[in-house]
């Protein structure tokens, strides 16, 4: 039996440690071997250098001025890493920051980009159709993420993304591939100190996210290309302000040229996220004033051919599409083999029991909403659960409990 895993989540001060960007806030997780969460700890650091990106990170100067620089707590960050397996969403990140950070005091990271687990590559697997960002991931399990861009936050909600992927496969042999690859790392020895974790100091009020931010978390993953994934995932977080300084552009640049991604392909990078965003834009058939500045700022960003970003201010959508999945209490729902159907909101009877009536009639059920779910069930059909907004976002119907009740019935007087 191994340790488990730990979970973490960094937020910097940029996003290339190649251009001197440091760690300024750690927020860990520990999740026990069957996917419990365990415990978690946070810290902000002082990094010795300016802090970046404060409107999206909302820390202040004063906040690190009496936290501990990163040295004061390798040695105890260590100690909560040893013998776990390492997970994060876009672990390419995280596992890059970690070694640079060890480089500076000397030390040897024993995790790289291949023996860190990442929530956002087994999307892929476990959520096709899924966006890459961890918002969009959370919500096909109804896992709320409070605060984003808050390293506790964020590790709190991958760790519960991990959890559910577990679940999914419960027993399967590559979990256990993975906690042997941990326990043979080899970490530094740094000698823990007593250098006290202080925890970000929160108000009552947190920053909502800029519109940008939001339309980002629906965009697409890019499954089986894991360069570009990665790639896109930085320029999901590089653009999620709204802006693109002349440093973010040279680490973007030198990043492709680490992922191994040629200019052409990262020219046709750009086209394709610039078309799944304005895509996102018009889910809901309109296109604010906001959504066009937007629409018009990143174009100008991703060096977008004037023409497109023209063709972007009208609905490219069919008009097949444009309107929302049917909601309608009285339906009459067709289930069969052929089906697959997710639970959403607090039913009148446990969804465990719901589930074993489906399954008896040989209709299949699954925990997370994908764009192989067929029909999903709500308590409440004008339901604003992650459940509900991703399978309005995927077209798929959303029936409600008694038309599931009455499906059932009828099954059950027909003897199925």
């Amino acid at each position: 039996m191994h340790d488990g895993y730990a979970v973490i989540d960094f937020e910097t001060t940029g996003f290339s440690p190649n251009h001197g960007h440091r760690i300024v806030e750690i927020g860990l997780v520990h999740v026990s071997p069957d996917g419990q969460v365990e415990r978690s700890f946070e810290t902000l650091l002082n990094p010795g250098r300016d802090l970046g990106p404060v409107h999206v990170h909302q820390i202040r100067g004063r906040d690190v001025a009496a936290a501990p620089a990163f040295a004061d707590v390798a040695g105890a960050l260590i100690d909560l890493l040893r013998g776990r397996v390492l997970v994060a969403h876009n672990a390419r990140f995280e596992a890059t920051f970690l070694a640079a950070e060890f480089a500076r005091l000397g030390h040897t990271s024993p995790i790289s980009v291949e023996n860190a687990l990442c929530t956002m590559q087994l999307a892929s697997t476990f959520l096709p159709g899924s966006g890459r960002k961890l918002a969009d991931c959370c919500s096909a399990y109804d896992i709320e993420l409070v605060n984003a861009h808050e390293a506790l936050a964020d590790a709190t909600a991958t760790a519960l993304l991990l959890s559910a992927y577990m679940g999914a496969s419960r027993g399967a042999g590559h979990w256990q591939e993975w906690a042997t690859r941990s326990s043979a790392l080899v970490w530094p020895v740094i000698d823990a100190t007593e250098a006290r974790w202080v925890a970000r100091q929160r108000s009552a009020g947190t920053p909502s996210a800029t519109l940008l931010d939001r339309a980002t978390d629906l965009l697409p993953n890019v499954d089986g290309d894991v360069p570009a994934q990665q790639y896109l995932a930085m320029l999901d977080a590089a653009l999620a302000d709204g802006l693109l300084s002349v440093h973010e552009t040279d680490e973007l640049a030198d990043l492709a040229r680490q992922l191994g991604i040629e200019d052409d392909r990262r020219d046709a990078l750009h086209d394709r996220y610039f078309a799944d965003l304005v895509t996102a834009a018009w889910a809901d058939a309109v296109l604010s004033d906001e959504e066009r500045r937007e629409i018009e700022t990143v174009g100008t960003l991703l060096d977008i051919g004037p023409s497109s970003v023209a063709a972007a201010m009208h609905d490219p959508r069919p008009m097949a599409t444009a309107s929302a999945p049917q909601h309608d209490d009285r339906q009459q729902l067709e289930l069969d083999g052929s089906s697959l159907v997710v639970l959403t909101g607090e039913m009148r009877r446990s969804r465990d029991a719901i589930e074993a009536d489906l399954a008896r009639l040989g209709i299949p059920t699954a925990r997370a909403v994908t764009k192989k779910t067929t029909l999903v069930i709500a308590a409440d059909v004008d339901s604003l659960s992650g459940k509900a907004r991703k399978a309005a976002q995927y077209g798929i119907p959303i029936a409600s409990e008694d038309a599931l009740e009455a499906a059932l019935a009828q099954a059950a007087a027909l003897g199925g």
